[in-house]
């Protein structure tokens, strides 16, 4: 125990002298005019150690701490501390324990702490597809929305919009090609769009009934075109091809009256049509059917006659004439009708000599020809002589027109006819049902019978039909007979 303090005594004063030495010798070489300033504390660079992440990584941290500290003293003291060759150094002796120190401390086993980015609620993105928040990779803008690019999507098709353009209607983006399918018209016979003119615009036909669309160059480039409903005939389907050039659709071809035989059942209702509403035909006039060329040449024939444009498909003749009629029914031969003339004489035994109806036209058609054509014969019949187009043709398509009706709108043609003749009835009401094509068939007769732009037969009809309507039949056609015009 004794020794051990003598000992321990010993040591502290000799420490205390090579203490004061060394200040003495700080001071001594102070005063040879280079002095080292002695590093303070603000002097002294700490390293903040990394954040915890447990508690055996605290206890490690710290001992980390302490050994940093140590080490920073150490090089303290060694900056006091001169060198021979160069003066004094800031403790370049131990820099490269303490890089590997400090390179330690800064391994991958300690990562650092790294916050996550805070961004203000005013500039987060949100997509305008999921309606997720966008928080990294691309995004897209439109129109102050911003979307994923698997979001953008054709509001159309519903695939992702990857073209640098694209086409917007509203708010809904579209691939430019779905666009144009939703708006560009087609046409409906060759099913391409519609081509832009010179001027830049989307110019095509349509008709006014149908509301068939079509490329202005189908007028002139051979299309087909019905006789009877005036559709052009689509690509995709093939008409059928009568022996005088005409074409018929598939939908006027289920009714089409093709052989002169078929026809008399028509024809003879319509003469019990006309009886009914008092104006009975007491003679018994041929009726024929025949072809474009035949019908042609008859009226050329005929005296006073007057033509329908753009094509003639009736006529009540009062001449004699040699004509060429279709007598036999046709058989099917691929698209075309094969049919048998036969040429017949006619005498004159009255004032009409015969009606020539165009054969191969639908029922309907068929028999508004001959409604029109059997006034024609009436209004020669009983004295009418000398009218004017307008007035002949005029009050012969009403008659036409009323008979359409009477087939087409059963209900309503028949309490038209009431009202003018209270003997008459509707031949219609004694047949069958008819099928929606036809239906829809007939009113497109009736629609071209009221809006024709010719004066004698469109301008006659629409004069004689306000008359009809406001004073009544009977009374319009006593007016004529005294007259020879409508009333005013």
């Amino acid at each position: 125990m004794g020794d051990y303090s003598s000992s321990r005594s010993e040591r502290r004063p000799s420490f205390m002298k090579w203490l004061s030495k060394l200040f003495k010798g700080g001071s001594n070489r102070g005063r040879g005019g280079r002095r080292l300033q002695e590093p303070d504390e603000e002097n002294i660079a700490w390293r903040a150690p990394p954040r915890p992440f447990d508690d055996g990584s605290r206890a490690h941290n710290r001992e980390n701490d302490d050994l940093g500290h140590a080490m920073s003293r150490s090089s303290a003291e060694d900056l006091k501390r001169p060198n021979a060759h160069e003066g004094y150094n800031w403790g370049t002796d131990n820099d490269d324990y303490g890089k590997a120190l400090q390179d330690s401390l800064n391994s991958s086993a300690y990562p650092p702490y790294n916050a996550a980015p805070y961004y203000p609620r005013d500039y987060r993105k949100i997509c305008g597809g999921c309606n997720q928040e966008i928080l990294y990779g691309n995004c897209l803008g439109c129109l102050d929305t911003y979307f994923h690019p698997d979001c953008f999507r054709c509001h159309a098709c519903q695939y992702p919009i990857t073209e640098r353009e694209f086409s917007l209607s509203g708010k809904h983006p579209y691939h430019k090609s779905c666009f144009k399918e939703l708006t560009h018209p087609k046409c409906e016979v060759c099913f391409q769009f519609i081509p832009i003119n010179a001027a830049g615009l989307i110019e095509y036909r349509c008709h006014p009934f149908w509301s068939q669309k079509y490329c202005p160059s189908h007028e002139y480039d051979y299309t087909s075109r019905c006789c009877s409903c005036e559709r052009l005939e689509p690509r995709n389907v093939k008409y059928y091809r009568l022996e005088d050039g005409r074409s018929l659709c598939m939908e006027c071809m289920e009714s089409a009256i093709i052989d002169t035989g078929d026809c008399q059942p028509l024809y003879h209702s319509i003469r019990d049509y006309y009886e009914g509403m008092n104006m009975k035909i007491g003679q018994q006039i041929p009726m024929l059917l025949v072809a474009r060329e035949a019908l042609n040449e008859a009226i050329v024939g005929e005296k006073n006659a007057v033509h329908h444009m753009p094509e003639t498909r009736g006529i009540c003749l009062s001449e004699e004439q040699t004509i060429t009629s279709i007598h036999r029914k046709p058989r099917h031969g691929g698209h075309r009708r094969m049919t048998r003339t036969q040429n017949q004489m006619l005498v004159r035994r009255c004032e009409v000599t015969a009606i020539l109806v165009l054969y191969g036209l639908p029922r309907l058609l068929t028999g508004a020809i001959l409604a029109h054509e059997l006034m024609h014969a009436w209004l020669r019949l009983k004295g009418y002589r000398n009218l004017n187009p307008e007035v002949e043709e005029g009050i012969c398509q009403v008659l036409s027109y009323m008979w359409l009706e009477s087939e087409v709108m059963p209900s309503t043609s028949a309490a038209a006819a009431s009202s003018s003749y209270p003997s008459s009835s509707s031949s219609s009401s004694k047949k069958g049902a008819k099928s929606h094509v036809e239906n829809k068939l007939g009113e497109f007769f009736l629609n071209q019978i009221a809006n024709d732009s010719s004066p004698a037969y469109g301008g006659g009809f629409r004069a004689a039909n306000e008359a009809v309507n406001k004073y009544g039949l009977r009374a319009i056609l006593d007016h004529i007979r005294y007259t020879g015009l409508l009333p005013e």
